[in-house]
């Protein structure tokens, strides 16, 4: 029988998977997409969940608690001020688990392990800088697709 024995060992001691999770989870927060195996990114996701529904909170005991996990000051930032807001009317499932292609060197299974609406946030950071690079030619006097030698760049 399977009692009390519940989540991921990942072949690994438990200060060594400890401190692998808490990179992970620290990773996700920061960059917002990390590749890594599906075993590892399984794993991740409970404590990735839990992160951002402290952040809903946003009191001092919460701060701690998610410093705790957390390996950077910039990640606890980020959480609780740009994270917490974006997931604040948001019920759950805010990580997506998304299967790659095998990984060359040992044929391990590859997942990317990224925020739900991250694909927006970067869509928007794209639309703005090319915004801002066509109103830069314009008042430069270039038409929006010349580069620097008056020719039609190609995409």
């Amino acid at each position: 029988m399977r009692h009390r024995v519940a989540g991921f060992k990942l072949k690994r001691p438990v200060d060594s998977r400890n401190s692998l999770l808490r990179n992970l989870c620290t990773s996700v927060i920061e960059i917002e997409r990390v590749v890594t195996t599906v075993p590892k990114a399984k794993a991740v996701r409970p404590l990735v969940e839990k992160m951002i529904t402290l952040a809903k909170q946003d009191t001092l005991h919460s701060r701690r608690q998610a410093a705790m996990v957390l390996r950077t000051p910039a990640a606890v930032k980020k959480l609780f001020d740009t994270l917490g807001t974006r997931f604040g009317q948001r019920s759950g499932g805010y990580t997506r688990i998304t299967r790659l292609a095998n990984r060359k060197g040992d044929g391990a299974e590859l997942a990317m392990i990224e925020l739900v609406g991250s694909e927006l946030v970067k869509r928007a950071a794209e639309r703005a800088k090319r915004k801002e690079e066509r109103l830069k030619a314009r008042q430069s006097g270039q038409e929006p697709g010349e580069g620097e030698d008056g020719k039609e760049e190609k995409k």
